[in-house]
């Protein structure tokens, strides 16, 4: 008989073994989470950035031949820096007047708006300096405290580096990591597999144009919104909000924070107008701008855009909401492609 005594041993091993080495995978997989989540945001970028370098590629410089890739990559990352550094020479000088008046003014706002809440009984009593410094840990509790915060700050900081130079180094290598990927599959597979990887360079490439495009309309309407309310320093508080669109859902609300706060040192009923024009912009930003901005620029469907941002925070938090929309474009190119792949398989 085939079934022996030897031959089911061998397949109890052989599952045994399969199992824990499927067991360790994952334990690895998961321990370097923060590294291969470095990796993915990288690549994103690299691929955000690959239709632009391409159509550089393609240029000619008078005199000489088309742009040898690493130009056009540092042309792409110089013209970046070159275009922060405008806008920040455009804003710098008010945002740095308002930003120093606000530094200033930052104790009396902050009495003004404790002395609302006072009023309408949020808080009990008014903190002065000295309750807060009472209310600060000692030294020996702040140690620990401040070293935990440098470690966090520097691992911060080496991470966006990381994510910033990564993408640069995927760009050059591009043509050969391609080759190399493609030559995991089959020959047959081969076009397909390029053909989807193509769509994804777009797609990807679509959505880091769109995050760019919602980013500017939302700093752009929050400093006018402010500006006519009457609000002071609309230039710093429009780029907090802008900021805080690169991150979906909760970052235009904790953006929206520093901007009600001042408006309740103004008074109760700019607070209350600040509330409701922010409330009335995150509405239009939430159910008009983001669906259809990412539908058209990503071709991402607008329900398909929200449960990628539900899912997307659930798993990740802040990351995974910012992930969520260009995760959903490329799982979407996979679908289309499979689909599209097994209707052409039942026509034959």
């Amino acid at each position: 008989m085939s079934d022996s005594p030897e031959s089911a041993h061998r397949l109890i091993v052989r599952t045994v073994t399969t199992l824990l080495t499927g067991a360790a995978i994952l334990w690895t997989l998961y321990s370097i989470r923060g590294a291969l989540l470095v990796i993915y945001v990288s690549g994103l970028l690299a691929v955000g950035f690959s239709p632009i370098i391409q159509w550089l590629e393609g240029r000619r410089v008078v005199g000489s031949g088309p742009l040898p890739r690493w130009t056009a990559i540092l042309v792409v990352y110089f013209g970046i820096l070159g275009l922060l550094a405008a806008a920040l020479a455009l804003m710098l000088p008010p945002l740095i007047g308002q930003a120093a008046q606000l530094w200033q003014e930052v104790p009396n706002d902050i009495l003004r708006i404790q002395a609302v809440l006072v009023q309408y009984r949020v808080l009990d009593h008014r903190w002065t300096i000295d309750d807060v410094l009472k209310a600060l840990p000692g030294p020996s509790a702040a140690l620990p405290v401040l070293f935990g915060a440098l470690q966090s700050v520097v691992g911060t900081v080496g991470t966006l580096v990381a994510t910033l130079v990564l993408p640069y180094y995927l760009l050059i290598e591009a043509a050969s990591l391609q080759s190399g990927f493609l030559k995991l599959f089959a020959p047959e597979r081969r076009p397909w597999i390029a053909r989807m990887t193509r769509d994804v360079t777009v797609k990807v490439g679509a959505w880091l144009n769109g995050q760019l495009l919602l980013s500017a309309i939302i700093g752009v309407t929050a400093s006018l919104g402010l500006w006519a309310l009457g609000v002071p320093y609309f230039y710093v508080l429009g780029l907090i909000a802008a900021l805080g669109e690169f991150v979906p859902i909760i970052g235009p609300i904790v953006a929206a924070i520093p901007a009600v706060l001042l408006a309740f040192s103004v008074s109760v009923h700019t607070g209350i107008f600040v509330i409701i024009y922010f409330s009335v912009q995150q509405f239009i930003e939430g159910n008009i701008l983001v669906p259809k901005v990412m539908q058209r620029q990503v071709g991402v469907s607008a329900w398909s855009v929200i449960v990628a941002l539900l899912i997307g925070s659930e798993l990740l938090g802040v990351v995974g909401a910012i992930l969520a929309v260009p995760s959903a474009a490329i799982v979407q190119v996979f679908l289309q492609e499979y689909l599209e792949r097994d209707n052409e398989q039942l026509a034959i």
